[in-house]
């Protein structure tokens, strides 16, 4: 039987480094990663406290979401860019309409 070593929780960094860059919410990152109504905001604390691990499906939602290369997110050695390369968060209007 092969054992399997306790992972690094160096991917939950870059998930939750991602979200928090982009300053949204665990469910506007479901939105962002169209995956409303399959995943879960609780799944998403849990990627993030590397208490389980994505399905090759959200990772691909995430890095498509971050405007990063896959790779980026599953290798260890390399690291997420200073700033996500996304449109930034829409601003709320005033009422004035300004």
């Amino acid at each position: 039987m092969v054992r399997t070593k306790r992972r690094k929780p160096i991917l939950a960094r870059k998930l939750k480094q991602i979200r928090i860059t982009m300053e949204i919410s665990q469910n506007e990152i479901i939105r962002m990663m169209g995956l409303e109504g399959t995943l879960l905001r609780e799944e998403v604390s849990d990627f993030e406290r590397n208490k389980r691990i994505p399905s090759l499906e959200v990772v691909l939602a995430y890095a498509r979401a971050a405007g990063v290369s896959v790779e980026v997110l599953i290798d260890d050695d390399l690291k997420l860019p200073a700033k996500v390369p996304v449109k930034a968060k829409p601003t709320k209007r005033s009422k004035s309409g300004r």
